[in-house]
């Protein structure tokens, strides 16, 4: 199993080399092919990401002058490889936990008809470096929310789907998802974490007034989507919180 893994990057020096060994430290589990988008960086993220190429990473790094991560996701798209047949994605300040790669693909494995698994998120804002792991006593929430990381996709469904709207420039992740759940992609939710998404002071989505107008112009597309097409499937059921109690309750995006 080929699995792509698109990695957009910008001024990321500092996180992007644990994205990278979270991903990589999965070899076994598919043939990685990790695709980095340099958007334009001016720190040391280019060659914290050629350090791992010269150590021989199925690593393929592209740079692009800066335009925002939603083309930089689009420019990734269009690098996969021929025979890559599953694709995900990771964002630089992200964690893939262990074993997650192999807990998800083995769906597929399973079911040949399988387009997207997807999969809890655990939102923290302290990880350990060196482990990879969410520091003890950190502030720590898991839920099946809205982030692409979440998702395997298979590769057919990403070439159904269409690439990202680059008229959004935040939440073109949210737009993405609700055009493939409004497509009623074939789907699973496992109960594997797939990311421990670290919040820190510089997420792109701290900039709330900005998150909460891009949100709502994906929610606004979907609508329109819907209005005109009542034939396609609803968003409800794909987000869900989670307590670390195991306790829960569906949110209706």
């Amino acid at each position: 199993m080929k699995l792509g893994v698109v990695l957009p990057v910008y001024n990321r020096e500092t996180y992007v080399g644990s994205a990278l060994r979270s991903v990589l430290r999965q070899r076994e589990a598919a043939d990685l092919d990790v695709i980095v988008i340099d958007d334009g960086s001016t720190d040391g993220t280019a060659e914290a990401v050629r350090s791992f190429i010269a150590d021989g990473a199925p690593i393929r790094m592209f740079t692009q002058a800066n335009a925002g991560v939603t083309k930089a996701r689009n420019a990734g798209l269009r690098q996969l490889a021929n025979d890559t047949e599953f694709v995900t994605f990771i964002d630089s300040d992200d964690i893939s936990p262990p074993g997650r790669f192999a807990a998800d693909l083995a769906y597929f494995k399973a079911d040949p008809a399988l387009e997207l698994t997807y999969s809890y998120m655990r939102m923290v804002d302290q990880i350990d470096d060196e482990t990879l792991e969410p520091v003890a006593g950190c502030d720590d929430r898991i839920f099946r929310g809205v982030h692409l990381s979440a998702g395997i996709y298979r590769r057919s469904l990403v070439e159904r789907i269409g690439e990202f709207d680059e008229d959004l420039a935040q939440a073109e992740d949210t737009d993405f998802l609700f055009r493939i759940f409004e497509q009623r992609a074939r789907h699973v939710f496992p109960e594997t974490i797939a990311l421990y998404y670290r919040h820190h002071a510089y997420n792109l989505t701290r900039n709330v007034a900005e998150s909460r107008r891009e949100f709502l112009k994906a929610m606004q597309k979907s609508m329109r989507r819907r209005k005109a097409d009542p034939t396609l499937g609803d968003l409800r059921g794909f987000v869900q919180v989670t307590h670390p109690s195991g306790e829960g309750a569906p949110l209706r995006p």
